[in-house]
């Protein structure tokens, strides 16, 4: 496709996805998937979409697995971008089944810190990154449900924190730990006077998803809708025509604080800010809680995703004592 075609059907599916309300990571991420799909077939006009579609799309996953060796994730995030330009914007069914080769899926054991791991790295870190860490290692949270919190998302009555829309766009609630109420709650009053200077200075509105701003005429600017870690920056949101805003914490913020604290404490582990989730599910795992009740609360579709836990309770390798500790 020439330049200004590539430009233009691209624009287009931006606009296409932001009106029917798809996140902005989706939206990067399955645009980025086409662009390389195009140039992947040389593909110099629009035209070229057409014709064979299954067949040109099996060749790019096909070349994604066996040439590129991307994880089955990466696959099929590049497949389901394919079948939205295809099925979603174009209106073009595929009739004929897509068989390409598929990445060979690896069973990877989750990384997980011990407790004593996990002080240590939050002994070292401070503010906004260590509060945040608290809450993935705490309620089991993933890193962009933690700085996607709004302030009405938790409720220190219940003690629980309600995630919307997290992964597969599902809700569900998590325990808020008695440890962090007081954390929270003073964290959240110098978030008040943020946002009330922001509110002064002629800003203080908020992002809203699934067009609610319309349905809630004001409520970008209440309390209740304002982020619990907003960034420290006001920014212009390139989905509202530039409109000036403050959006949540950067979460790579968080993990190079998780980072440098890594290194300073010397744990050689591969840490990140999904290994406190993980930590989060061996832990209770380890004190006894039902592995349904993790699922739950980790939100995971299939009850297997969850098992992958299990592991460390046979701890030292399915349980089995080494001969070599007989002889010492």
């Amino acid at each position: 496709m020439a330049d200004s075609k590539k430009r233009k059907i691209i624009d287009e599916l931006s606009d296409f996805m932001r009106l029917h309300h798809y996140s902005i990571r989706t939206e990067r991420a399955y645009c980025d998937w086409i662009k390389r799909f195009i140039r992947f077939h040389n593909m110099t006009r629009r035209e070229d979409l057409y014709g064979e579609e299954e067949k040109k799309i099996e060749a790019f996953l096909t070349h994604l697995a066996s040439e590129e060796n991307v994880a089955p994730a990466t696959q099929n995030q590049a497949m389901n971008a394919l079948i939205f330009l295809y099925r979603r914007f174009l209106k073009m069914p595929l009739n004929k089944e897509i068989d390409a080769v598929r990445s060979r899926k690896k069973t990877n054991v989750p990384e997980v810190l011990t407790h004593e791991e996990v002080s240590g790295i939050l002994s070292l870190m401070h503010g906004t990154p260590q509060l945040v860490t608290k809450l993935l290692y705490g309620s089991g949270l993933r890193i962009m449900e933690a700085v996607r919190l709004r302030v009405k998302d938790i409720d220190y009555g219940y003690k629980q924190i309600t995630v919307h829309s997290g992964k597969g766009d599902k809700d569900r609630v998590t325990p808020l730990p008695a440890a962090l109420v007081p954390l929270l709650e003073n964290h959240l009053e110098r978030v008040r006077l943020l946002n009330e200077k922001d509110l002064q200075a002629g800003f203080g509105e908020v992002y809203l998803p699934h067009a609610l701003a319309k349905k809630y005429p004001g409520a970008q600017r209440e309390w209740i809708w304002q982020y619990v870690f907003p960034a420290r920056d006001l920014s212009a949101d390139p989905r509202a025509g530039g409109e000036v805003r403050r959006h949540h914490v950067d979460p790579s913020v968080i993990n190079k604080a998780i980072k440098a604290a890594v290194r300073q404490r010397e744990i050689s582990k591969k840490v990140s800010a999904h290994t406190f989730r993980h930590s989060f599910a061996t832990h209770l795992l380890q004190r006894g809680t039902d592995i349904r009740t993790i699922q739950a609360l980790l939100g995971h579709k299939d009850v297997t995703t969850t098992m992958i836990y299990t592991h460390v309770l046979a701890q030292g390798g399915y349980g089995v004592k080494s001969p070599l500790d007989d002889l010492l």
